[in-house]
């Protein structure tokens, strides 16, 4: 049987309604960008789901490929599971004929599902990543696993399948087992595996005949031994985990004379639990089962919860009134514990052990500091801490420390090498931003957040390798990184902000592990169509079809590049778009577009024409501010505000007609158009601002409409070749200002009885 595509499930999820059955009730749970939130696998893809009616979650299970004999193990898996009564297994259900998929791939219409509650919970390999440096959180997660397979051991089915992506791991630390295709139950016996679950995770001679309540055996064990020996030594994980393993591989098990790693957890085994375990394991590894060993022999004792200190990084006033010096003339507190700052003229300095906190910007400001060591007892840096040390050159963080807080490095110029350990979780906003000596840094595996603008401005910066625990890079974390030239993001990554690699001149190669973005033409993309960067290695770059929208920033300071196509998907080009794309000589403008943001194009010095379509409605504030090539643009009738600043600067400027459908014209709209000889004011426009044409050197008439009613400050301060102007009786208000400078000015008609000239002087 051929089964529909992924993206024919989602067309078919998004209407569920109309094309469920028996499921009509659920609706698709809708991520930030309003698609299904979702996940797929070799065999299926799952959907998160809500009842209506009574706003229970749901897992609705979708088959892309086709498994011998998958309804009716499915339905003998329902029958079994539906009369147990344990946390670590979800009830199912499998639906044949359920959904109707308008599919090009298949002679049928309607297709089974699986569906079952839903689980909020982490992949156990995911976990460990998140709790690498929580002793107690690891224990405590190798007593709930020992627990668990215990019970397992105990029953008279098998999951078939146990690994880390099997094995979520909810809030309070509890386990729940999910994926079910290779599972057994009694009303199975006779029948061969359908599937035999993971090399790495399964016994090297395990084949499909061997399909019992033991099948689990093996993979209890390895996972047990693995899980208490990472509690152990979490050095073990970073040495021998790779993606979807934990310690051992199927070559391992081949041949465990040779294993690094069963000789790494040997060392171990004085622990008297991790030795039964290890006992347990090589008896699994030897009769391909635990048959001959009670279950109760995995029932390790409980970790007790340790009291954690947490201090504060904030000094207190109090802690200032008792403070302490050194003979350095640093600062401490009373009880040694925090240091609050020091001299701004120490070269070298060396904490003091036993410190556990270094202060909210302790060193900032300290210029000629060039080396400083901290000692182990350090557990807490706070932000700022070392603020613009422009003389340090390298730093070593001890490894109590948990993370890389705001500024931490910011304006360290000198900064060429930084140890960051493995208990570091987090880096901060503007961590090392211009840190411009740092030519390469490793970020650990425990890792999850990369803050804004963590590395802005790192000049220098060559490589950086971004590790598999990492899930979400921040706005600008390496703009205008010059000399890189090369990244790989990972799989994990699942948030990247705008303007990321903005200014990265350099940067030739992306490498993305992520389904949910793509690279196409130099242009980092997300998979729901939305641009998120793009960095400049060519002159010209063509957005894909699909993008809905050009960020703010997303193309600031691309400076070689030459021309841009944007395609017809685009309906918004954000703020300061294209700001300072300097070699930018002509853009179209497709008809989709109905906003252009402010500074849009500021500073596009290059650019000598642009084409702005009948959709657009409002240009924003300084949007072509500083074009000083531009000789001529058309306003189309559709637009009906222009910002202020909005062509501040365009000194080639030689005409320009202001539309009927334009209300409002900024401040400063048209000041410094030298070249700008004429200009149309529309009969809609009510209010000439501030400063409007100030400046416009070349101006030498400007017919001001009946719709006028005022005209603010300097309006035309400057026009120097203006030699008349006719004012409407419709003008009501105008500033004393509005014509200084105007030296040639030799005719003021006014046709308002509210104003006089007289001398070629204009009084109220």
């Amino acid at each position: 049987m051929q089964y529909p595509l992924i993206s024919e499930y989602i067309e078919a999820i998004r209407f569920a309604e109309d094309n469920f059955d028996k499921l009509s009730n659920l609706r698709p749970v809708l991520d930030s960008d309003g698609n299904p939130v979702m996940s797929s696998g070799n065999f299926a893809v799952v959907f998160k789901m809500k009842d209506i009616i009574t706003n229970r979650l749901f897992a609705v299970k979708c088959f892309i490929k086709d498994q011998e004999q998958r309804g009716e193990h499915y339905k003998l898996i329902a029958e079994e599971l539906n009369y147990l009564h344990s946390s670590y297994f979800l009830h199912v259900q499998y639906l044949e004929r359920e959904l109707f998929v308008n599919t090009t791939g298949s002679d049928e219409e309607e297709f089974p599902v699986l569906v079952m509650d839903w689980v909020e919970g982490k992949p156990l390999d995911a976990y460990i990543r998140q709790h690498i440096n929580d002793t107690y959180e690891l224990q405590m997660l190798a007593y709930n696993f020992c627990k668990m397979g215990a019970w397992l051991l105990s029953q008279p089915f098998a999951h078939g399948d146990l690994k880390p992506d099997n094995i979520l791991v909810q809030e309070d630390g509890t386990l729940v087992l999910v994926d079910y295709d290779g599972m057994y139950v009694p009303a199975m016996e006779g029948s061969e595996a359908f599937e035999l679950g993971s090399p790495d995770f399964r016994h090297p001679l395990r084949s499909k005949k061997e399909f019992n309540e033991h099948i689990d055996d093996f993979s209890i064990a390895s996972i047990a031994l693995s899980l208490k020996s990472i509690a152990l030594d979490s050095q073990l994980y970073h040495k021998h985990a790779a993606s979807d393993r934990l310690l051992f591989s199927a070559t391992d098990y081949r041949d465990i004379g040779q294993s690094s790693v069963l000789q790494a957890i040997v060392e171990l085994s004085s622990d008297a639990e991790l030795s039964l375990l290890l006992g347990m394991f090589l008896l699994a590894l030897s009769k391909n089962s635990l048959d001959l060993v009670s279950f109760r022999l995995l029932l390790l004792t409980e970790p007790e919860r340790p009291v954690i200190e947490v201090l504060s990084t904030v000094i207190t006033v109090e802690e200032r009134e008792n403070a302490v010096k050194d003979e350095f003339g640093a600062t401490y507190t009373a009880d040694g514990l925090k240091l609050i700052d020091v001299p701004h003229n120490l070269k070298e300095y060396v904490i003091k052990d036993g410190t556990k906190v270094i202060g909210d910007r302790a060193f900032d400001g300290c210029k000629v500091l060039t080396s400083i060591t901290i000692p182990h007892s350090v557990t807490f840096i706070g932000f700022s801490a070392f603020y613009n040390c422009k003389s340090l050159t390298a730093i070593t963080i001890p490894n109590g420390v948990t993370s890389i807080r705001r500024h931490t490095f910011n304006s360290c110029e000198s900064l060429t090498f930084i140890t960051i350990p493995n208990s570091i979780t987090g880096i901060g906003g503007g961590a090392f931003y211009n840190c411009n000596s740092l030519t390469s840094i490793t970020i650990p595996n425990t890792v999850t957040s990369i803050g804004y603008s963590a590395f802005s401005g790192c000049k220098s910066l060559t490589s950086i390798t971004i590790s598999d625990s990492v899930t979400s890079i921040g706005h600008w974390a390496f703009w205008n990184c010059k000399s890189l030239t090369s990244v790989t993001i990972p799989n994990s990554v699942t948030s990247i902000g705008f303007c990321i690699f903005n200014g990265c001149q350099n940067l030739r190669n992306i490498v993305l592990k992520s389904s949910k973005f793509y690279v196409e033409d130099n242009i980092l993309c997300s998979i729901e169509g939305k641009a998120i960067s793009c960095w400049s290695s060519n002159s010209h770059i063509i957005i894909p079809q699909g993008v809905t929208s050009i960020g703010d920033s997303a193309f600031s300071g691309c400076k070689s590049l030459t021309s841009i196509t944007i395609p017809d998907s685009v309906t918004n080009i954000g703020d300061r778009a294209f700001k300072d794309f300097e070699s930018l000589t002509s853009i179209t403008i497709p008809d989709s577009v109905t906003s252009i943001g402010n500074s849009a194009f500021s500073g596009c010095k290059s650019l000598t024409s642009i084409t702005i379509p009948e959709s657009v409605t409002s240009i924003g504030d300084s949007a072509f501010e500083g074009c000083k090539s531009l000789t001529s643009i058309t306003i189309p009738e559709s637009v009906m505000s222009i910002g202020n600043f909005a062509f501040d600067g365009c000194k080639s400027l030689i005409s320009i007609t202001i539309p009927d459908s334009v209300t409002s014209i900024g401040g400063l709209a048209f000041r410094g158009c030298k070249s700008l000889t004429s200009i149309t004011i529309s009969n809609s426009v009510t209010s000439i601002e501030e400063w409007a044409f100030d400046g416009c050197e070349s101006l030498t008439s400007i017919t001001i409409p009946n719709s006028v009613t005022s005209i603010k400050d300097w309006a035309f301060k400057g026009c120097t070749s203006l030699t008349s102007i006719t004012i409407p009786n419709t003008v009501t208000s105008i500033s004393m200002r509005v014509f200084n400078g105007c030296k040639n000015l030799r005719s003021i008609v006014l046709n308002s009885s509210k104003f006089y000239v007289e001398d070629n002087i204009l009084y109220s």
